[in-house]
This record gives structure tokens, C-alpha cells and sequence, in this order.
């Protein structure tokens, strides 16, 4: 089975962010990056799989040159080859411009399966995989905690609101997209980030996928972010505790109302 995996290179959890000065996004400058958790666990699963059927993982990522190093630990955990889609051409794009990049490089691939994180930790639109399985013509089901194989069709086990599960058959070639917590990730072996150094890694462009300027125009614009200014005041109530607990009980039914 050829299992192609998507990835995504995000701005570390611990990462103190600042917006830029166009108040478009982050300033970039100067934080560290990460592989997305969800995909992380996506990574995981594919490998699981290709230990399990045999075949191929094979991942993928749209990111500028920093996200190397993310290519890099894939690699070293047992992924065998890797897509890095580096252009200019491909700076901020929308979820509709990323997945049709990532089709227009998965198609030459023919996979039996794609593979991605359910949604980004920067934007988490968690738009990108369905979208990228409606522009490759594929069957999709989301947040999915579990991957059954039997023959040429997927079992999947989908988690739905309120605590329940919804379990789905579909045929391959299909697209999943992975909820956090399927699985326990496994950590680089030393053989094996030594052995990522000479693991094929091919670098795509805009021209080398036939897109052009309009092809990757995006639908959706983000045109201002700001951090929320700090409206809530702290009032201290002083008294015994007999005048606290009143004018507590005072102040929430008359001026918060919520007893």
C-alpha cells in the first residue's frame, strides 16, 4: 500500500507570538517551528499501516525551507521518501490554494491512501484535508480514531459530538484525516536519523505542478488579527465573612444575573 502522509510545520506551543506589523499574522521572525500535533499522529498511523500491509509512506509538505527539519524526523521515523513543495508562489495561501497544491503533487503520486492531521494548531480551519479530497475526486471521512483494513476498502471508526462514535466503510483510494490521541507517536531512532540523511527528498515548485498566479489565488483573505483588549475589572469585597457572602450574593443576581 503507498500511504502518503500531508504535513504541516506550525509555530512551537511554547512560542511566544507578536503580531506582525500589517496586523495580517504572526511575526515570523524568531520562533521556533514544530510538525503539527494532529499530524504528527498521522505520521504515525501511516507507518503503523505500512508495517502492517507493507508498501510505502511517503510524505508531503507545503512549507518554506524551514520546515527541512520537519521533513527530516519523518524521515528518520521510517517514512521512505519525501515532497517538499518550496515557492514563493506558495506563501500564504488559503485552505482551497493548499489543498489544490498538495492534489496537483499527490495525483503524480497515485496513493493508495492520504493521510492528514484533522487540523492545523495556527489556523485550525480543519478545511484543508476535505478539501483536498473533493479536488482529488476521493471518498474522505474526518477526525477519525481508528483505521481498519479489509482488502481494497477502509474501515474507519469517525468521533462524533457528546461522546459518541460513528463507524464508516469506504473504498480506497480514499482521504482520512486523523484526530490526536489515535495512536501513541514513536520517537527517531538514532539507526534511523542516520539513515534519513540518504532517504529520497524531491523539491516541487508552482511550475513544476503546472500552477500559476490565478490557480492559486485564495478565497479566503485574512485582512486584520489583533489580541483582545483586556476589558474585565477585579473588585475586592472587604467585610465579615456574613457582609462578603451578601453583597456577593447581591452583586451576582443583580449586576452579573447569573442566580
Amino acid at each position: 500500500m503507498k500511504i502518503l502522509v500531508c504535513l504541516k510545520q506550525v509555530p512551537s506551543r511554547d512560542a511566544i507570538l507578536r503580531v506582525n506589523a500589517a496586523s495580517t499574522w504572526i511575526e515570523e521572525a524568531d520562533i521556533g517551528y514544530e510538525v503539527n500535533e494532529p499530524d504528527v499522529y498521522a505520521l504515525e498511523e501511516g507507518l503503523r499501516l505500512k508495517e502492517k500491509l507493507g508498501g510505502e509512506v511517503v510524505v508531503c509538505t507545503l512549507c518554506p525551507a524551514r520546515a527541512g527539519q520537519a521533513i527530516k524526523e519523518a524521515l528518520a521515523k521510517g517514512a521512505d521518501r519525501a515532497l517538499h513543495l518550496e515557492d514563493a508562489a506558495f506563501s500564504n495561501l488559503d485552505a482551497h490554494a493548499t489543498a489544490k497544491a498538495l492534489a496537483a503533487a499527490i495525483r503524480k503520486e497515485n496513493p493508495d491512501l492520504v493521510l492528514t492531521g484533522l487540523q492545523s494548531d495556527d489556523f485550525g480551519f480543519a478545511q484543508t484535508g476535505v478539501i483536498l479530497a473533493e479536488t482529488l475526486g476521493l471518498p474522505h471521512s474526518t477526525i477519525v480514531m481508528e483505521i481498519q483494513t479489509e482488502g481494497d476498502r477502509l474501515k474507519v471508526k469517525r468521533e462524533l459530538e457528546g461522546g459518541w462514535f460513528q463507524w464508516i466503510e469506504m473504498p480506497l483510494p480514499a482521504v482520512v484525516t486523523i484526530q490526536s490521541g489515535i495512536n501513541k507517536p514513536r520517537y527517531a531512532t538514532l539507526k534511523g536519523i542516520m539513515s534519513a540523511k540518504n532517504k529520497p527528498l524531491q523539491k516541487l515548485t508552482a511550475q513544476d505542478l503546472g500552477l500559476d498566479a490565478e490557480a492559486l489565488k485564495p478565497r479566503q483573505v485574512i485582512s486584520r488579527i489583533y489580541i483582545p483588549a483586556k476589558t474585565a475589572q477585579t473588585e475586592f469585597i472587604e467585610g465579615s465573612p456574613k457582609e462578603i457572602a451578601e453583597r456577593l450574593v447581591d452583586k451576582l443576581k443583580n449586576e452579573a444575573r447569573v442566580i
